[in-house]
């Protein structure tokens, strides 16, 4: 089966956590017409964590810098897929069979009975796009781990 996968450019944009900034970033973005493919957005204690991708990265990069925000950009891996139960969870399988690790992941907002762009952040994007295309196949098996017994306890005298 092959799938439909591609490389992007995510930008994870550091926001302060208060009501408005989310708007006014979005906002900007929105008025220069930059489309959002896909985006999630994080909070900790004292700011939040918007990861997205968007059809106009120079774009992105100038209305980011215009707004003074601090920002990472780094390569993802996109993988069209069925909006459906188990769509995604047979990625992570493919993936943690070759012994890929998903980072993190989010997902498009899709139709129903539509498709859905998964976006994954992997330690190794082009050995994922091959595993997930079918070029490659495990062809070890995971050895069985003896369990480990505990130590006896020492008595004390």
């Amino acid at each position: 089966m092959q799938m439909d996968m591609y490389l992007e450019t995510q930008f994870s944009v550091f926001l302060i956590n208060k009501p408005g900034i989310l708007a006014n970033t979005l906002n900007e973005l929105g008025r220069e017409k930059v489309n959002i493919i896909a985006m999630t957005m994080m909070d900790s204690v004292e700011h939040g964590v918007l990861r997205l991708t968007t059809t106009r990265h120079d774009d992105t990069r100038r209305i980011l810098s215009r707004l003074n925000v601090p920002v990472n950009e780094t390569d993802v891996l996109c993988v069209t897929i069925s909006n459906k139960a188990g769509a995604l969870a047979d990625i992570a399988s493919k993936l943690s069979t070759s012994h890929i690790n998903i980072n993190y992941a989010y997902c498009t907002a899709g139709a129903r009975g539509g498709r859905t762009t998964a976006v994954l952040k992997v330690a190794d994007i082009k050995k994922a796009m091959k595993v997930l295309q079918g070029g490659e196949t495990k062809s070890k098996t995971i050895a069985a781990r003896k369990p480990v017994r505990p130590k006896p306890r020492q008595r004390s005298r």
